[in-house]
């Protein structure tokens, strides 16, 4: 319980899984198609608004036929019906002329009310001369609805109806729309339709399938209602259209559900696979299994081969780290317990043998003892000096390697000669340079060198310095080990063997290396740092 909380609560944060990331991606590709199916029913409204706008033109141009008739029929003023209501401002507002009148689509699917289907329409008696000019409109509406399939009813200015199909001589008066043309308001509603034939599964999800525009527009003559248009039509619709192309939409989805399958498999192996063996890896390499710094059989990306890459090479540097501490510390506590033994049996044998010992046996014991702890001093300050060449970072000092030699003191075992480049600005302490120039001299002096020359010379931000001497120089069995710690052959006369080791350590932390070159006689070590 505790490891997982770890693992979800890392740096105190909830952080998701990435297998859970990506369900939730693929979850809302597929889902995107399904939201557009809620989506779109504001393009149901726009059809709505769209034949109620289509309704109002074709109205428009029947009311104006029928006010002509009416006015050609001479119909008299007792016979129209209510008076016109004066312009609305707003809508006087919208046009520069006065005389205009225009009326704006005004349904909408998602808040207006969808009435009850149209209420059928009563018997009433007919005027004949409303009859009269019904009869002459009966073709132009017959005509006109072939091509719009809208249906049409006209009414006199009681609402009886004087042309449309089999209601003629009946009246509507009391629908609710018609009843507000005839006092000489424009009107439309939403109602329900009677489907003709059973309405396809998929128009479940559409509202806009099961309504139907009803519109009527009231005809005026000298001011006066003498009638109304009065329109309907079922709108179109999306979903009709999606059912004729079901067979299209089936292959839409199956593409997009593929489309989804490839996109998880693609994601799944470029990158949830290799980051998941990667952790795997981390684990195995963690609990001490160096056979799993290895490469990855899969990487997927260039980035995770690089992350891949960085992260085995910072587990093979640990590990050589460990075994560099590891063996370190054994050659540490070899060292150490040499002298430490010496001056223990030693001291007991001082203790033990009393009276019995000379006097020069005393002084030999004694003289071993300062020489072992001499020896012990001389190991720990060599071991703070290397801790402290390790963890140096570099202070940003220059120094060149004249001003290095002037900080040693005077030696008279070793004459030192700069041969050239004595100038050359270092990147370097003159503390430090002083150190690796003394650790250098002091190992050329114990292999039996009387001289030591130095040469520097500079090239493309590099300086390089030649230290050279003319002593016994490095056998070729022990070349390749004079940079290990505590290695030397000259143990008996207080060589530690950490002199060179300090010299690497602090070369590196001022991006400067030495090696070894071959030199007859003697020795030479090739030195390069950073110019200034």
């Amino acid at each position: 319980m505790r490891r997982l909380s770890a693992q979800k609560w890392i740096g105190g944060k909830w952080r998701p899984r990435l297998a859970t990331i990506v369900v939730a991606i693929l979850i809302m590709v597929m889902a995107l198609p399904l939201v557009g199916l809620f989506f779109f029913r504001l393009y149901e409204n726009q059809l709505i608004r769209q034949t109620e706008a289509e309704l109002i033109a074709q109205g428009a141009v029947l009311a104006a036929i029928y006010a002509q008739n009416a006015r050609e029929a001479g119909i008299p003023a007792e016979k129209l019906g209510a008076l016109m209501p004066p312009q609305e401002s707003d809508t006087a507002s919208r046009s520069d002329n006065p005389d205009y009148r225009p009326i704006e689509p005004s349904l909408d699917l998602a808040s207006d009310y969808v009435l009850p289907t149209r209420p059928a329409a009563v018997t009433a008696s007919l005027d004949p001369v409303f009859a009269a000019i019904g009869i002459r409109l009966s073709g132009i509406l017959e005509e006109t609805q072939k091509t719009t399939l809208a249906g049409f009813r006209l009414l006199d200015p009681r609402g009886v109806v004087i042309a449309g199909r089999e209601e003629v001589g009946q009246s509507l008066a009391d629908v609710e729309e018609v009843r507000a043309a005839l006092s000489g308001r424009y009107a439309s509603e939403l109602r329900l339709r009677i489907p003709d034939q059973p309405a396809p599964p998929l128009y479940s999800v559409s509202r806009g399938t099961k309504v139907r525009v009803f519109v009527a527009l009231p005809v005026a003559v000298d001011g006066k209602v003498a009638g109304v248009v009065y329109l309907s039509r079922t709108p179109n619709n999306i979903v009709k259209h999606l059912y004729g192309e079901r067979g299209k939409v089936t292959l839409a989805a199956i593409a997009i559900l593929g489309g989804t399958l490839l996109i998880a498999f693609v994601f799944l192996r470029t990158v949830s696979r290799p980051i998941y063996a990667l952790m795997e890896r981390t684990k195995r390499i963690a609990a001490g299994d160096r056979t799993a710094i290895r490469p990855l059989d899969h990487h997927g990306t260039r980035e995770m081969a690089e992350l891949s890459a960085a992260f085995l090479d910072m587990a093979e540097k640990l590990h050589a780290r460990s075994d560099s501490i590891q063996t370190f510390a054994t050659h540490v506590s070899h060292e150490l317990k040499s002298p430490l033994t010496a001056i223990q049996g030693a001291a007991e044998l001082l203790r033990d043998s009393g009276a019995a010992m000379d006097e020069a046996e005393r002084q030999r014991f004694s003289n071993n003892i300062v020489t072992d702890a001499g020896r012990l001093n001389l190991l720990v300050r060599r071991l703070l000096d290397l801790a402290r060449a390790e963890n140096l970072a570099p202070s940003g000092e220059t120094t060149s390697i004249g001003a290095a030699l002037a900080l040693l003191p005077v030696d008279n075992r070793l004459a030192v000669q700069i041969e050239a480049g004595g100038d050359i600005g270092l990147r370097i302490s003159g503390e430090n340079a002083a150190i690796v120039l003394a650790n250098l001299i002091d190992n050329s002096a114990r292999h039996g060198a009387a001289a030591v020359s130095l040469t520097a010379s500079s090239a493309d931000g590099k300086a390089t310095i030649l230290a050279s001497d003319d002593g016994a120089g490095i056998s070729p069995s022990n070349r390749d080990r004079i940079f290990e710690p505590f290695f030397t052959t000259r143990r008996d006369s207080g060589g530690t063997g950490m002199g060179l080791g300090i010299v690497l350590a602090l070369l590196k932390a001022h991006d400067g290396t030495i090696r070894l070159v071959d030199s007859a006689p003697g020795t030479r070590f090739e030195i390069t740092l950073p110019v200034v």
